[in-house]
């Protein structure tokens, strides 16, 4: 993101998701606006994980999409207990942060993992 204006309201919207918590309305709203901003600069991965985070916590009044895992599971292993324990607001705060450097080839990997998350969430197919 090259737009202050888009920086600044990322930041925003992160330190509001970080003293308030999913504050549904307001968070709507900012990933809307940010959305906007973001297709502006013609960033299409940053504007479809947005329009499909907004619309995800408008429909479910929450963020139910855990963070990508590192690694896939190999046959017989079990999920460790930390993954479970993750919220949806962290894992929000997660996908933030890798918006903030969207151009980092593992950032842009897990930004998709989220967009597939997503879509699966709601029913479409990927």
């Amino acid at each position: 993101m090259e737009n202050i204006k888009t920086q600044k309201l990322l930041n925003k919207i992160q330190r509001d998701l970080m003293r308030n918590g999913i504050i549904i309305n307001t968070l709507v709203e900012d990933l809307k606006d940010l959305r906007k901003l973001v297709v502006e600069e013609n960033i299409p991965l940053l504007a479809k994980v947005i329009r499909l985070t907004y619309e995800h916590i408008a429909e479910n009044e929450d963020f139910l999409i855990a963070i990508p895992e590192d690694e896939p599971l190999e046959e017989g292993e079990e999920e460790s207990e930390v993954a479970e324990e993750v919220t949806g607001q962290e894992s929000l705060e997660y996908m933030f942060s890798l918006m903030a450097d969207h151009s980092n080839k593992l950032n842009e990997m897990e930004l998709r993992e989220y967009v597939k998350s997503l879509k699966e969430h709601a029913g479409e197919d990927y």
